[in-house]
């Protein structure tokens, strides 16, 4: 509320919509949301994953080494623990955006460390090999991707948070000046607050911010865009998407096919097989619904839809069952999402109408 409103008592129900509810609570609490949340906690999440392969693979190569000595034995699980302190206290030391991919990386590397070893704490036996364990932690990534989604991913920034973005720019634009890809973004930030209080006294703050080039590279930023260049040249060829949609309904045929193996051979946990067929039928039927609607933008919705329930229901039955062949088809899935969200990102953009046969006909293709 600005303070003409406060001066004349505004009514709770004159209060913008953004200042209502949840976030603006958050808000008047100080929480703007940061608008590089979700790409940060991607982040995270990839570095843990990542973490995790090569940890469990280069100790397979080299045979399980136990650290330490006789009578010792140094899980890696400290060191991830010592990451994450690390990762806390570079959050807690430095002001600014420039240090939270490092926080990102440092934090995602010792997650992984620690998360790796959860067989040993789940189990009596302290055991490493614990069957579940891939499963248990791609069931913690996802349930971090989620909360993280809750956070920041299912709706947009809104003004003001998007000022205090613009301001929190700024303050190590202070300190050590703009580069020119630093200057534009913040300049950006500033448009998309137009109107919110504070907005012009920010602007002139983020105009004395003198001229730099040098800045802390961003690893995670540069990945992050370059994915998204990659995908979106990838769906540029007609036939990519398509390929895309062909490998998404066969998968979902396969893991049926597996569940159905699986019930006819007995031995199985009842939940794996009912994973396997009603995640891969689901997936199926999304395939059907996006195959037979005319609007391009609404077929590649439930595509995702499609890969979506794959990821949190079909992949945590094949984890459950082969940890490698597992992360195979995981990676698979993460593939096609992102090459689907690539065309609708392509799709909404354009704003295009649904493709017109050479008989007047609409059609998805």
């Amino acid at each position: 509320m600005t303070a003409a409103g406060r001066a004349t008592g505004d009514s709770p129900s004159s209060v913008p919509w953004s200042a209502r509810g949840v976030r603006g609570l958050l808000l008047r609490w100080g929480l703007p949301r940061d608008p590089h949340a979700s790409r940060h906690v991607t982040g995270f999440l990839v570095v843990t994953v990542l973490t995790v392969l090569v940890t469990r693979g280069a100790l397979a190569a080299t045979g399980f080494p136990q650290v330490g000595g006789p009578g010792l034995h140094v899980s890696h699980v400290l060191w991830g623990g010592l990451l994450l302190a690390v990762a806390v206290l570079l959050a807690l030391s430095f002001i600014g955006p420039v240090v939270r991919p490092v926080v990102v990386l440092v934090g995602g590397v010792g997650f992984g460390l620690f998360v790796d070893e959860i067989g040993k704490f789940v189990t009596e036996d302290y055991d490493y090999f614990y069957g579940p364990t891939a499963m248990l932690v791609y069931v913690a990534v996802v349930a971090l991707a989620l909360i993280g989604e809750a956070l920041s991913g299912l709706r947009s920034a809104v003004p003001p948070e998007k000022l205090a973005a613009a301001v929190d720019q700024a303050v190590a634009g202070v300190a050590g000046g703009f580069s020119p890809r630093v200057r534009a973004h913040a300049h950006d930030l500033l448009a998309a607050a137009d109107g919110v209080p504070g907005r012009d006294e920010a602007a002139a703050l983020v105009a004395t911010v003198r001229p730099d080039g040098s800045e802390l590279p961003d690893p995670i930023a540069w990945v992050s865009h370059t994915v998204v260049a990659v995908s979106r040249r990838l769906v540029r060829a007609a036939w990519v998407p398509r390929v895309a949609v062909v490998t998404i309904a066969g998968t979902a045929l396969l893991g049926v096919a597996r569940g159905l193996w699986l019930a006819r051979d007995g031995g199985t946990s009842g939940w794996i097989v009912g994973a396997l067929l009603v995640g891969g039928a689901a997936t199926t039927a999304a395939c059907v619904v996006g195959l037979l609607t005319d609007d391009r933008e609404h077929a590649f919705t439930w595509f995702r839809r499609g890969v979506l329930v794959s990821l949190l229901v079909t992949q945590v039955a094949l984890l459950r069952i082969e940890e490698w062949a597992g992360y195979a088809g995981l990676a698979l899935d993460v593939v096609l999402l992102g090459l689907v969200a690539a065309e609708l990102d392509v799709l909404r953009e354009r704003g295009a109408p649904p493709a017109e046969a050479a008989d007047g006909t609409t059609q998805a293709w």
